[in-house]
């Protein structure tokens, strides 16, 4: 029976003599492993994008994230549709897209309109499942924004669905709900009624 060790033995000893970048290593056996010749025209700067392409996506900067502005109008109900995101699933290491819609309720603090996407492109880029995603999400608006009324909506087409598995298209949809929208009530009700509008 073999352990964690001899695993990581065996990983070691097939990248020993490979070249510098291991993102490229590893593209190039997987290319090998799905019978296919990484010295072929077509394939041969493949592993050099392949490795360009994860690094790209995980060190992704999204900017600064956290531009406030004062407020004298507190409670007003705050919200951006359509922020358009990719993610890759971390079961499967597929893309999966995500329209999201971020909601809170103004404190003392507005959020800069632009900081909306940003947040949201900030926890897309790295292996997430989608239910995290919005969860990820609120909690970065909350601790910026200073307030606990904060609801994320998102809804989103998974690869790992509809390119293996079942093979079937489908959309899901998650949410977080904080503060006031977790309650029945006016500031839920004018969410769901905004929501409603918006598609």
């Amino acid at each position: 029976m073999s352990t964690d060790l001899d695993v990581d033995k065996g990983l070691s000893s097939m990248m020993d003599g490979l070249g510098e970048d291991p993102l490229e290593d590893l593209a190039r056996l997987l290319l090998k492993e799905i019978g296919e010749d990484p010295s072929r025209d077509g394939l041969r700067d493949t592993p050099a994008r392949y490795a360009r392409w994860w690094r790209e996506f995980t060190e992704y900067d999204p900017g600064t994230i956290d531009t406030v502005f004062e407020t004298t109008s507190t409670g007003q109900l705050v919200m951006v549709s359509g922020i358009e995101v990719w993610s890759l699933c971390e079961h499967h290491l597929l893309p999966f897209n995500c329209s999201l819609t971020i909601a809170y309720r103004a404190a003392d603090r507005l959020l800069g309109l632009s900081k909306f996407a940003r947040i949201a492109h900030h926890q897309a880029h790295r292996l997430q499942v989608q239910e995290r995603l919005v969860a990820d999400i609120a909690a970065d608006v909350v601790r910026i924004a200073g307030t606990e009324d904060v609801a994320v909506i998102g809804t989103g087409e998974h690869l790992c669905m509809t390119m293996r598995g079942i093979k079937t298209s489908a959309r899901m949809t998650s949410s977080s709900l904080g503060g006031a929208f977790a309650e029945e009530g006016l500031l839920r009700s004018e969410l769901f009624t905004h929501l409603q509008t918006a598609r």
